[in-house]
């Protein structure tokens, strides 16, 4: 098995692990939000890989092509960047209304201060 060959597969893990632990471990609300951007494009890029076969071509009827690419994961990916990109602009009103509530768009700050009310 060619390890190296798969790079585009390392490349989604490393962004994946590297969103979940920014999400995981950061107390920045925004910080937070780019970590699921993170970890978002790391799906994404996992299912285009997925969708391509090397030497195969968009499915087109023509009797030259004997081996056709399945295009239904990259419409879907579509689809999700267009949700994903609307998420991350619901997120971030969110966070702006937080921040005007708390004044802090800290996790502990929030936490302080909503117990004392």
């Amino acid at each position: 098995m060619n390890l190296a060959g798969h790079y585009n597969y390392w490349v989604a893990i490393f962004l994946m692990m590297t969103g979940f632990y920014v999400v995981i471990s950061r107390g920045n609300l925004i910080k937070k939000l780019i970590g699921l951007n993170l970890f978002s494009t790391s799906v994404f890029i996992l299912y285009i890989s997925l969708g391509k076969i090397h030497g195969a071509t968009a499915p087109i009827a023509d009797d030259r092509f004997q081996l056709y690419s399945n295009p239904v994961p990259h419409v879907l990916i579509l689809t999700a960047i267009v949700v994903g990109v609307a998420t991350t602009a619901v997120g971030l009103a969110l966070i702006t209304r937080i921040y005007e509530q708390y004044g802090s768009i800290e996790e502990d700050d929030i936490r302080i201060k909503d117990e004392s009310l």
